[in-house]
């Protein structure tokens, strides 16, 4: 397990230093403040640390302490999932593939809803009202706030839905 902590840290690692390094090629400060490139820095620089004291910590903690902290059982030290991980993961990663390709021809409000229906039920969720209250919340509540309230253009998509 220690292992599978320190590679899933360091992936993280270099996902805020790559965030650090985009954001460091946008404008820090413009006239009315913050630029477009201060919170990803601050974020990018916030999670590359914590990213790197967690390496750290697990590179000094034994495995026995790391196996009574996260509730393993034993010292088995693998990185390969289950079977039931490994169908939500890549079940998740086919949704979100789904997703991307859908956005624009079908509009943000019927891919939003689709795609959080089916990620619940991949997650495991079977409550059919929260089900229900979470997709329609995050699809058109989510739309019409961004687009009547705060003017963030979203795709409409072909239905005009």
């Amino acid at each position: 397990m220690k292992r599978g902590w320190i590679t899933a840290s360091g992936i993280f690692l270099m996902l805020f230093g790559g965030a650090v390094y985009l954001a460091s090629k946008l404008a820090f400060l413009d006239t009315l403040g913050p630029g477009p490139g201060f919170f990803p820095l601050i974020l990018g620089v916030l999670g590359a640390a914590l990213a790197a004291l967690l390496i750290v910590r697990m590179a000094r903690e034994p495995a026995a302490a790391v196996a009574d902290a996260t509730g393993d059982a034993g010292p088995v030290d693998t990185l390969i999932p289950d079977r039931a991980a490994m169908g939500r993961i890549v079940g998740i990663i086919v949704l979100l593939a789904a997703g991307i390709l859908a956005l624009d021809p079908i509009g943000y409000r019927l891919t939003a809803l689709v795609f959080l229906t089916l990620m619940l039920l991949v997650l495991g969720v079977r409550n059919v009202v929260a089900i229900a209250a979470v997709a329609l919340v995050g699809s058109f509540g989510l739309f019409h706030g961004f687009y009547y309230w705060l003017k963030v253009p979203l795709p409409i998509g072909m239905f005009g839905i």
